[in-house]
């Protein structure tokens, strides 16, 4: 087994963003413009593009969040949203709502928000089963828990929380 860690860092904004790649974050997560549970910290498309661009300069990545559960009325909008970060060159979305995936989205790469409470291994079973890349794992979740989560699953990377909330 290949263990590669990865030090994620929160960007409230773009600069935030910058400034945490410019001292050595491996990758950084920005919330979309709208229907992100990072309540009042959605970036502007504009300020994402910027962020991508600064980041794949160093070779770093940026994952975008939108991950809340949508109304059907948000529906066309968040997927219009979707489309507008993969044309940027994001290097994922975070999401929590799985009727997304009933949409016609972009090849672009899937995680699955700890929001959904990922913390069996059946539900990551599930959601690696069904095209997610990475889940990020509920907080509360032990070392051995991890393990476990780790041994009934194949190639979905695993993402854990280790400082903060």
């Amino acid at each position: 087994m290949i263990i590669a860690l990865e030090l994620l860092a929160p960007a409230g904004d773009a600069e935030i963003g910058i400034a945490a790649i410019d001292h050595g974050a491996d990758a950084v997560y920005v919330g979309a413009p709208k229907f992100s549970a990072r309540a009042g910290a959605g970036v502007s498309l504009a300020e994402i593009s910027r962020l991508i661009e600064h980041a794949h300069f160093y070779y770093a990545k940026v994952y975008v969040a939108l991950n809340t559960i949508l109304t059907d009325q948000e529906i066309a909008e968040s997927l219009n949203i979707i489309r507008e970060i993969y044309a940027m060159g994001a290097d994922a979305l975070i999401i929590q709502d799985v009727g997304l995936l009933e949409l016609d989205l972009p090849p672009i790469p899937l995680i699955a928000s700890t929001q959904m409470h990922n913390n069996t291994p059946q539900k990551v079973r599930f959601l690696e089963e069904v095209g997610f890349k990475r889940v990020i794992l509920a907080r509360e979740l032990s070392l051995s828990e991890i393990a476990d989560i780790r041994n009934h699953t194949s190639k979905i990377e695993l993402e854990a929380f280790v400082h903060g909330a």
